[in-house]
């Protein structure tokens, strides 16, 4: 049996998505320790970087990595708060303000998280979890006594 040679393909592939550079934006961790790195290889070897000051960057590389991580954790802790307040309000009576400033109450039926901030439906209409100003819990109906 024969085997043919497979000639080789570009660089790219269908699984694989091609390089660009795209200048950063902001500082993070890789950029910071790429700075470190230049400034290590571009020191003069007769005066050396001072070993308090590399370890005080490396602190501060520390610190902004935990920053941003509590920050992504802050942001992510706050959407589940909306969804959970959102969702708590189905069966409500809820007040809002719509778009003439008329003060609109109405039960909440459904709540849709499609969105940053998530959208209760209102007697049919999708008001935004932020322009609600009320709430108001429905008084439970008492249980039938049954007669003897």
């Amino acid at each position: 049996m024969t085997v043919e040679a497979v000639a080789a393909g570009s660089s790219t592939s269908l699984y694989s998505r091609p390089t660009t550079d795209v200048a950063k934006q902001t500082l993070d961790s890789e950029v910071f320790m790429h700075l470190l790195v230049t400034q290590l290889r571009n020191q003069d070897p007769s005066s050396p970087m001072d070993t308090n000051e590399m370890i005080s960057q490396t602190t501060q590389l520390a610190m902004m990595e935990q920053m941003t991580a509590m920050n992504k954790t802050s942001d992510e802790n706050f959407g589940l708060q909306m969804r959970t307040a959102a969702a708590n309000l189905i069966g409500n009576t809820v007040t809002y303000r719509d778009a003439d400033g008329t003060e609109v109450t109405g039960i909440a039926t459904s709540v849709s998280f499609k969105g940053a901030v998530p959208l209760v439906t209102i007697d049919g209409v999708e008001v935004p979890l932020d322009v609600i100003s009320g709430i108001t819990t429905p008084k439970p109906v008492p249980a039938p006594v049954p007669t003897p």
